[in-house]
């Protein structure tokens, strides 16, 4: 593991990733119960809407896009980045990687699971979902192939398939070891799922070719989707949002989040699992590099957004960044900036990275710093556009707190039954480690 504590042996690797697949303990159900009433809350609230209106939503003319939008891209983000995480270290063979990737695919998968429900929450109308599907009518009603929101749900659908199918590839050859340690209906499920994996040097040879295929299509696919979003805005004429640096701009705020957020999920679970020998804190301090590298990517975006409106010398762009800085939302810009540009930055110091309380408090407050900073593009924009007689204002309404808590306990909910179903770290890949680190020691 390019210098770092070595990893134990093959029998040590399955008992401490298994044990995780163990009867849940009163902790593990103490944290589901919160994520089921955090996500009732979000059911209720939701509720309102079906119930009375969307008007329950503080959404309104000018501020016709609000929390919801925004949650939705904020999903994405985060579904975005484990895939591209662990596809691009695995084609750059960064074998740190092995300790992670599970963790980060799961991810993707329960992330763009609660994404695709935004736009739906965001129609109001949910019972007329069907237009949006191009299917042939005899009313010859077909769905506008020009709007974002079909956009986006042939974005989601595509990634989510891509995004399972790697989730679900890199988990055979586990699937096959729960299996041979399992008895009765439980051997039998994974006997399904595991496909008739014995472990030759056929079935390797197979796997690792199909497991690359997949990383290299869902290395430009993730990259593309979550430009798909970026267009939702850019392709608008409403100041602040035209403007090509969106799609670059999104995808590293979308790798940028997805880190803070593995670190978010990985150092309790490695805590509560016992994975310390598995997940070191060398994990953490490659994780933090790359947190602050993408920290500079964004930071750097900011500045260029600034530096635009600037340069075009248009009365109407320049007041709108002036307005993103200094009007009635201006305490979140600053707090964006000082918890995506300021904060990350900290994390230069070696003794830091090696503090894991303070690398987790960065990681939260990162997190948060992407919602704000999703908050501020959208809701700035749009509050003060061209006609100054239509400016306004838009404050989120309990209902929209409510489902946005519900869709934190959705998330943290499906990740928690996911973690009690599939080995958290990738057995197979901690095995090959093993074998190859005693092959450099015999040559070394």
């Amino acid at each position: 593991m390019d210098g770092e504590t070595r990893i134990p042996d093959f029998e040590r690797i399955e008992t401490t990733v298994l044990g995780g697949l163990l009867r849940p303990g009163k902790l593990y159900l103490a944290f589901v119960g919160l994520t089921l009433v955090c996500l009732l809350i979000g059911v209720v609230a939701y509720s309102q809407i079906i119930l009375v209106s969307i008007g329950v939503a503080g959404i309104n003319n000018p501020v016709h896009w609000g929390v919801f939008i925004i949650n939705f891209v904020f999903w994405v983000g985060l579904a975005h980045s484990g895939t591209l995480i662990s596809a691009i270290l695995y084609l750059f063979q960064a074998r740190w990687r092995t300790s992670i990737n599970r963790i980060a695919e799961a991810m993707t998968v329960v992330a763009i699971m609660t994404a695709g429900l935004f736009p739906l929450v965001h129609l109001g109308r949910v019972w007329l979902v069907y237009y949006m599907i191009p299917y042939p009518s005899t009313r010859e009603l077909w769905p506008n192939f020009r709007s974002p929101l079909l956009w986006d749900v042939f974005a989601i659908t595509t990634y989510m398939l891509v995004s399972i199918m790697f989730f679900y590839v890199g988990l055979i050859p586990d699937l096959a070891t729960v299996r041979d340690r399992s008895n009765g209906i439980i051997k039998r499920v994974y006997s399904a799922l595991a496909l008739g994996w014995r472990g030759s040097h056929r079935q390797w040879h197979h796997y690792e070719m199909a497991y690359m295929l997949l990383a290299a299509l869902a290395t430009p696919l993730v990259i593309s989707v979550h430009s798909v979003v970026s267009w939702d805005f850019a392709v608008s004429l409403i100041p602040g949002w035209h403007s090509t640096i969106f799609a670059p701009y999104f995808v590293a705020g979308a790798i940028f989040s997805g880190c803070a957020m593995i670190i978010v999920i990985l150092l309790p679970m490695r805590k509560f699992l016992g994975l310390h020998e598995l997940i070191t804190v060398r994990h953490f301090s490659l994780l933090c590099k790359m947190l602050v590298f993408m920290s500079l990517i964004i930071t750097y975006s900011y500045f260029a957004e600034f530096f635009i409106a600037w340069y075009t010398g248009n009365d109407i762009e320049q007041h709108s960044f002036y307005n993103r800085a200094f009007g009635t939302y201006g305490p979140l810009f600053w707090l964006m900036i000082v918890l995506n540009s300021l904060l990350p930055l900290t994390l230069l110091s070696a003794r830091l990275r090696e503090n894991l309380k303070y690398v987790y408090v960065v990681a939260v407050g990162v997190v948060i710093g992407m919602w704000v900073e999703r908050f501020v593009i959208i809701v700035t924009s749009l509050s003060q556009d061209y006609d100054p007689y239509a400016w306004g204002t838009y404050a989120p309404t309990l209902v929209e707190w409510g489902i946005l808590l519900g869709s934190f306990g959705l998330f943290f909910f499906l990740f928690a039954v996911l973690a009690k179903i599939f080995p958290v770290v990738a057995i197979g890949e901690m095995k090959a480690l093993v074998r190859s680190q005693s092959g450099e020691s015999e040559h070394g």
